[in-house]
């Protein structure tokens, strides 16, 4: 699942390609990534432009302009294929080399894509989604400060303070890891992120959330910080051929000190670094150095 440094580079890109061109045609090829939406609202959008692309944890939000919000949340498997004359390039999910063909293809639209907007640059963005757990939706600007208004503080933005953290962690007796998951506690952070800044922080992801150290609780607000920043700066994670909104591929992934490594030598000492579960997500640990 593409997590917030994904999407934000997703997000970033995609203003200098299509904000303030005209949407020219609206194309919803399977209905379930519109839910209970009525079609009739997406193709009134014909003739509107994007004014501005927000972001909220991992949800996107282009503002158009009549004031509504077009939200797409990629969720396990969506990507967004944005294509011209000339080029095809992607951002979102990451496939393996076996599934890049299936999901973006030679041509598009294909049988993995969900949703199209056709702008008057003639270019067009794709929602290809295999697995039909992302969606779409058409919101007024209430509906998406309600949306918002779920959402935990977000790393990076001034909300997101030592003593926020401390105050969600209070009292709190599920794994570390489930809470730092939780987008309703903290907004954006997810599977790869949370298992290295838990191994920056060394801090055993096992353990009740509220056990932790005023000490212990200041490295990992600071290790959240600082692998998010890094993660942004370096436009995301790769696996095998994610590439991003411009074609450029994320490459943070030579920096993965835990996710993934499983079996390889710790960074900092010679264990082994396991993967184990917890809260029902694969989890990457050196249990010499996080505890």
């Amino acid at each position: 699942m593409p997590e917030l440094p994904e999407v934000e580079t997703i997000r970033s890109d995609l203003k200098s390609s299509i904000l303030n061109k005209k949407i020219q045609k609206i194309e919803i090829l399977d209905d379930k990534v519109i839910g209970k939406d009525s079609k009739k609202g997406y193709f009134s959008l014909k003739g509107l432009k994007i004014t501005a692309i927000e972001r909220q944890g991992k949800l996107l939000a282009f503002l158009l302009s009549n004031n509504k919000y077009l939200l797409t949340h990629l969720k396990m498997t969506g990507q967004l294929v944005l294509k011209d004359n000339k080029d095809i390039i992607a951002g979102g999910h990451s496939f393996s080399a076996k599934d890049k063909s299936a999901a973006i293809g030679s041509s598009l639209p294909n049988k993995h894509t969900r949703f199209v907007i056709y702008f008057s640059n003639k270019k067009a963005l794709f929602f290809n989604d295999i697995r039909r757990f992302g969606y779409v939706s058409l919101v007024n600007e209430k509906e998406w400060l309600e949306i918002k208004s779920k959402y935990g503080p977000e790393p990076l933005k001034k909300e997101f303070t030592l003593s926020k953290l401390e105050s969600i962690f209070k009292n709190r007796k599920a794994p570390i890891k489930a809470t730092l998951l939780n987008q309703k506690l903290i907004s954006g952070l997810g599977n790869i992120y949370v298992d290295e800044a838990l191994f920056l922080a060394q801090v055993d992801p096992r353990r009740e959330t509220k056990s932790l150290s005023k000490k212990e609780l200041e490295r990992l607000y600071k290790a959240i910080v600082k692998v998010i920043k890094e993660a942004i700066k370096y436009r995301g994670t790769t696996f095998s051929d994610y590439v991003d909104s411009k074609g450029k591929a994320g490459n943070f992934s030579n920096r993965l000190k835990v996710f993934g490594k499983q079996g390889d030598k710790c960074a900092k000492c010679d264990s082994v670094i396991k993967k184990i579960k917890v809260a029902g997500r694969g989890t990457h640990i050196c249990e010499n150095c996080q505890n």
